[in-house]
Parts: C-alpha cells; structure tokens; sequence
C-alpha cells in the first residue's frame, strides 16, 4: 500500500513537473522576467548576508584589538614608565593613542626620523605627530629640543597636531613659550601620568603645558 502510494506521488509530481515545464515554455516572455528578478533578489540577499557577517566579524575584531591595546596602555605606573628604555617609551605613546580612538599609527623613531617618533591620526582625521622625549624625572625639555620639533613637525611631517611629550619634570620657560606660539602641544610629566591613568588625548591637547610639572611622581 505504501509503496503503491509513493508511486502515484511520483507520478503526480512528474506530471506536475511537466505541465510546469509546458506552462512556462509557452508562457516563456512573461516567466523570464520573474524568474532573473528571483534569482536576482536571491543573489542580493546573500550577498548582502555575506557582507553583513563579514561587518559583524571585522567589528567583533576591532573591539578585541581595541581592548588588548587598552590593556597594554593601562598596565603601567610612572615608575614603570620610568623603567621603559626609550624605544619602548615611544611603543609605548603609540599604544595610548590607539587606546584614545587614533588610527593608523606607527612607531618611527630611528635615527635621522626628523622628530616624528609617532606618526598617527585622530579620530577626527587630523594628522598627529609625536616627539618622544625619554628622560629622567628631574629633567626639563630646554628650548633647543623644542626648536627642532617645531621646525620638522610641520614643515617635514604635515602635522595638524603636534604633541611633545616627556617623562621630564617640566619645559623650561622658553621652551613652553616657543611651544606656545607655534602651536605645539607639550604634554610634561604630570600630563603624561594622567594620560597613562586613563585621560583622554581630546582633553590633554588643550591644557599644553599646564598642570603643574612640579617634579612630583605621579
């Protein structure tokens, strides 16, 4: 009985089939159209499927990635800081600007690399160039340093933000004041201590050399 049933479904479906067959072949100019805007909408559809997996997995990326350079950012005291040769110092900058949301960074800071030791853009898309000054607590950042970053910072590197950044105690007087009037940002040790503990870049660029700087650890 129930092979005798299965046949006869076969059967209908054959027959089904082919009337399909024969009903779409002589009604052929009106079934084409329908069919290539099926077929279209399903080939849309999953491309659009496949891109919004692809989107899904490059986020889920970027917040993992964003996470662990938060991590690494964070991890540090001053008196860790302080320990940093000063090639791990400038990985070190590099790590709290893409903690802070900037792209495309990169550590140059080499030999002859004209006072760009990080290269990277905010999030904003201003071009961000960093001079990285490792020294000692007690050390003030003099006027000549502060002369030939402004003269590379701009003119060699094209930067819409120039930030100074040092683990001395301060900037002298007229190193802060020619920083001052050519627009560089100087982010002493102080500064620095609030930036490793968690301040935003956005709202250390504005204070430029103020807070302090007193030589006090951080």
């Amino acid at each position: 009985m129930k092979k005798r049933t299965r046949r006869q479904l076969q059967s209908w479906s054959a027959v089904v089939g082919a009337g399909t067959v024969v009903w779409c072949a002589a009604h052929w100019a009106a079934v084409w159209p329908v069919l290539v805007a099926v077929l279209a909408a399903t080939a849309a559809g999953g491309a659009g499927w496949g891109l919004w997996r692809a989107h899904r997995a490059a986020v889920g990326q970027d917040r993992q990635w964003r996470a662990q350079e938060e991590a690494k950012a964070r991890e540090l005291s001053m008196t860790q800081v302080d320990a940093l040769s000063w090639q791990e110092f400038e990985t070190y900058v590099a790590s709290l600007c893409r903690r802070d949301g900037c792209t495309k960074v990169i550590v140059s800071g080499r030999s002859g690399d004209l006072g760009a030791d990080v290269v990277g853009y905010l999030a904003d898309g201003r071009k961000l160039v960093i001079q990285c000054k490792k020294y000692a607590p007690h050390r003030s950042v003099s006027s000549h340093d502060m002369q030939k970053f402004v003269g590379t910072a701009r003119p060699e590197h094209g930067a819409d933000v120039a930030l100074f950044v040092t683990t001395g105690r301060n900037f002298t007087k007229d190193a802060l004041g020619l920083a001052v009037r050519q627009d560089i940002v100087a982010l002493h040790r102080d500064l620095l201590g609030a930036w490793v503990k968690g301040a935003h870049l956005a709202t250390l660029i504005p204070l430029n050399g103020s807070g302090g700087g007193r030589g006090r650890r951080l």
